[in-house]
């Protein structure tokens, strides 16, 4: 079966499991951020439209998701809006999962009158570049080099 795709603000249960993987996976990101807070931040940013996440769902088993977040890289304010915390889980992975949500968040800038969406990546910006995006520079945050990346939409 064809996982699901969902938002997290409908299935709230997910919420600090997906954060807590973001958390672990991203974790040179959050270093001065303890659990608990981020997971704090990240459940509102699903009412407030900061982190909008979008959801794999095979039944009632998690798989993944992708976020689209307001605001995603402390160096570039005037960026945005960004694809952010893109994460499936490793048994999920090679299937198309992480396309079809990055596809959903893309779709979903697009319906909300976004002309163009960006990423930071430090280590999928090969992955990024045969699906469309482009890289506008390479800049160091987090004591590693990183790619900045857009898709116009």
């Amino acid at each position: 079966m064809t996982p699901r795709l969902d938002w997290l603000a409908r299935q709230m249960q997910y919420s600090n499991t997906f954060a807590s993987w973001i958390h672990q996976q991203f974790h040179y990101e959050y270093a001065g951020q303890p659990l608990p807070d981020w997971q704090r931040e990240f459940a509102e940013g699903q009412d407030n439209g900061d982190w909008k996440c979008l959801i794999a769902l095979d039944h009632d088993e998690l798989l993944g998701g992708a976020a689209l977040a307001r605001a995603d890289l402390a160096h570039r304010p005037d960026l945005g809006p960004w694809l952010a915390c893109v994460f499936v889980t490793p048994q999920a992975r090679g299937k198309g999962l992480a396309e079809r949500l990055i596809e959903g968040i893309c779709a979903q800038a697009k319906a909300s009158g976004e002309t163009r969406i960006y990423l930071h990546t430090q280590d999928q910006s090969d992955y990024y570049a045969r699906r469309g995006w482009v890289m506008l520079e390479r800049f160091r945050a987090w004591d590693k080099d990183q790619w900045l990346m857009a898709r116009d939409l």
